[in-house]
């Protein structure tokens, strides 16, 4: 009883006894929601609801075919999923950003139709000769 005593002279006075319980009860859910409202803090992704690179994001229209060049450029794509196509072992989506649409090959097979997104990865072209008229495509394949 002795230590019941002692211990009431160093904590406020809301937090001990059976009449303050109505305090103690206000104080723990306070504490409670302010812990729940952090946890509406998102991790960033790359589903662009709220992400964008501004100046790092290259316009589909400016992607231009690299015909006979071995060299790839790296850039970053910002639009929304139109369409999805599997292929072996990866993924193809069609990426449109107003300005144009593009494939991108990917491993990610998460991406819905209509999901907006943030791709990186490397412009590639593939020749299509068909009847001596070239039908060839750019592309991207994610990093």
């Amino acid at each position: 009883m002795a230590f019941i005593q002692q211990a009431k002279k160093f904590y406020p006075s809301f937090l001990y006894g059976y009449n303050k319980i109505p305090y103690r009860l206000g104080l723990t859910l306070f504490i409670v929601a302010g812990l729940c409202s952090c946890s509406s803090l998102k991790m960033p992704s790359l589903k662009a609801s709220n992400l964008s690179f501004g100046s790092n994001v290259t316009p589909i229209r400016q992607i231009k075919p690299q015909q006979g060049k071995q060299t790839t450029t790296t850039v970053y794509v910002e639009g929304k999923v139109e369409k999805r196509v599997p292929l072996v072992k990866q993924w193809a989506y069609q990426i449109n950003d107003s300005t144009d649409k593009i494939w991108v090959v990917t491993n990610q097979s998460n991406l819905e139709e209509g999901a907006r997104v943030v791709i990186k990865g490397k412009v590639h072209y593939k020749s299509i000769p068909l009847a001596g008229k070239e039908f060839g495509e750019v592309y991207i394949e994610e990093e």
